[in-house]
């Protein structure tokens, strides 16, 4: 029976605790809500951090270092960090940039905790789109070093996809030798600046990747857990978490990121499938043990 890795976002970027109290935000926070999610199946656990007093995103090494040492005192899970932080550029109604608010760093600053820290993976988004207010910026020759750095630093990419057209960038990476050919994908469904959350779109999505590459995918709200079926149903992997969705239901808070890792085990057990251990998804990616 196949098996599917089952990945948590524990906190993103941009939910607060206004909008659900649950949400973790100190490393301490975001460590714990990644262990209590490991216990539920999770296997991998992909890590934005804050910064602990304003609550915003942050690119702290420290705050990353924390998450890692505590998780890493607790478990073997696979830790995937972001580099999705300093893309972020807002654009007024005068088609003109608004640096104050916008938060954009060098490929060499987003990626420096990850070279430091050495996790088992990295998100690398591989091409810009619309957000509100603004655009969301990976331009080729950032990505490019960005690609060049994490490979450098021997951490395997998650690529992560918005629409199409992203794949098609990240085929020029693999065809350049920036990303292993055995890459793993993350199709983005449901967002605003992407391609909707739809089964249709699912299906053309991974129809759409290229031969011997593995693949997750998650939907935002109200498409989190019927992506999650389509992942399963499609052969691929999923995630889940308080980065994409806070609700367990409509109208319905999620208790915890435990709580909608618990349900999307459920799901892909109800659809005869497998829960993969972390030995499992280590396996999958092709990633190396840890001792």
């Amino acid at each position: 029976m196949d098996k599917v890795i089952l990945t948590i976002a524990t906190t993103g970027s941009r939910p607060t605790k206004e909008q659900n109290p649950n949400v973790p935000i100190t490393p301490e926070e975001i460590a714990s809500a990644a262990y209590e999610c490991f216990n539920e199946g999770a296997s991998i656990v992909h890590v934005h951090v804050r910064d602990p007093k304003t609550q915003k995103r942050s690119l702290a090494v420290e705050h990353y270092a924390e998450v890692v040492e505590r998780l890493r005192a607790k478990c073997n899970m696979i830790i995937n960090l972001t580099t999705g932080a300093g893309g972020q550029l807002l654009i007024g109604p005068d088609n003109q940039p608004r640096l104050e608010g916008s938060y954009l760093a060098s490929p060499e600053k987003r990626v420096e905790h990850v070279i430091k820290l050495k996790p088992d993976m990295c998100s690398l988004d591989v091409g810009s789109a619309n957000q509100t207010g603004g655009v969301f910026v990976n331009v080729e020759v950032v990505i490019d070093k960005m690609a060049e750095l994490i490979k450098g630093a021997g951490v395997k990419p998650e690529l992560e996809v918005f629409d199409v057209g992203h794949i098609q960038i990240a085929n020029r990476l693999i065809n350049l030798g920036l990303v292993e050919k055995n890459a793993h994908f993350q199709l983005c469904m449901g967002t605003r600046m992407g391609v909707a959350g739809t089964p249709k779109n699912a299906i053309h999505m991974a129809e759409s990747l290229p031969p011997g590459v593995t693949w997750s995918i998650f939907g935002v709200a109200a498409t989190q857990f019927p992506m999650v079926g389509m992942g399963v149903l499609l052969g691929g992997h999923i995630r889940v978490g308080f980065e994409d969705n806070l609700y367990l239901r409509k109208g319905q808070l999620a208790k915890n990121n435990a709580e909608l890792v618990r349900h999307a085990a459920t799901i892909i057990r109800n659809l005869n499938r497998e829960v993969a251990t972390v030995e499992d998804a280590r396996k999958i990616l092709s990633l190396p043990s840890r001792p």
